[in-house]
């Protein structure tokens, strides 16, 4: 997957599921990683076409979106150095030391790990150009993800400064009740969060327009204000044996942040079961 959000409000998109031969690199559908030092550098590069959207919300409907937006080559050339510990990881029962084993129905984000990121280079989308230096966050998953896993969550990375940043989670997998999670980044230390509250504004289409949220760690408390730029909505459709259709929907929102009295940039990540055109975690 490629997105990338430009500064007018147009998004970028595109998303391939290319065969590869090996597992020895990360090269496939024209991107590639390149590990240059485990947990310190990484390079990333993209050679090939994105949709670009006017109105990015037109991707609910992958079909007609792909359809009736130009697809544009594009360009990406990137490096990023890591700013912090990492965070995560694969997990190990204590009396074993092994993975433990997990149904296919409930795999998701398996051994996922997060740290926060500079990053700078060039993204060329046409005939546009635009050199980039800049603060974010990396993760990474493995194996399949079974998108309907879970009910909902809400996954908030954002930086303010190369010194103080966040990711901010909350994870329901009944829709019932919630687990709270992330960590701030503070004097090169990863502060654990203990306690998580989100409310969310909403539009007419069940889209997060803006959120407040409200953390703490161990060392105190936080509240930090959201306003999404832009969003794009992608989907994930699976048609059970008995025939029931379901839908997740994963609305990708690049989020101006305020905390602290600082400002930064981030993502609002909320998935979603779609239950009677409304997402099981507004309700």
């Amino acid at each position: 997957t490629c997105c990338i959000y430009l500064p007018d409000g147009r998004v970028g998109f595109i998303y391939k599921k290319p065969e590869i031969q090996t597992n020895d690199v990360f090269d496939a559908g024209g991107m590639r990683f390149e590990v240059v030092e485990p947990f310190k550098e990484l390079k990333l590069s993209y050679k090939g076409k994105v949709c670009v959207l006017d109105k990015p919300k037109d991707m609910a409907e992958p079909k007609k979106a792909f359809t009736e937006n130009p697809m544009v080559d594009t360009k990406v050339e990137l490096t990023f150095n890591g700013i912090s510990p990492m965070f995560g990881g694969r997990p190990v029962e204590k009396s074993t030391g092994k993975e433990p084993t997990q149904k296919m129905e409930e795999s998701f984000s398996k051994a996922h790990y997060e740290q926060h990121v500079s990053g700078k280079g060039t993204i060329e989308v046409g005939d546009e150009r635009f050199e980039l230096s800049g603060l974010g966050l990396r993760d990474k998953s493995w194996g399949a993800r079974y998108w309907q896993a879970i009910a909902w969550y809400r996954w908030l990375p954002m930086a303010f400064s190369d010194n103080f940043a966040m990711m901010i989670s909350l994870i329901s997998k009944d829709g019932i009740t919630a687990s709270s999670g992330g960590m701030v980044l503070h004097d090169d230390t990863y502060h654990l969060i203990r306690s998580v509250e989100i409310d969310s504004i909403w539009d007419d289409d069940w889209y997060q327009k803006s959120l407040i949220a409200r953390i703490s760690t161990d060392h105190r408390d936080y509240e930090i204000k959201g306003e999404v730029e832009s969003l794009i909505p992608l989907r994930n459709q699976r048609t059970t044996p008995d025939g029931e259709q379901l839908l997740t929907r994963i609305t990708e929102g690049l989020t101006l942040y305020e905390c602290d009295g600082m400002t930064g940039w981030g993502m609002s990540e909320y998935l979603d079961q779609i239950v009677d055109g409304i997402p099981i975690g507004a309700v």
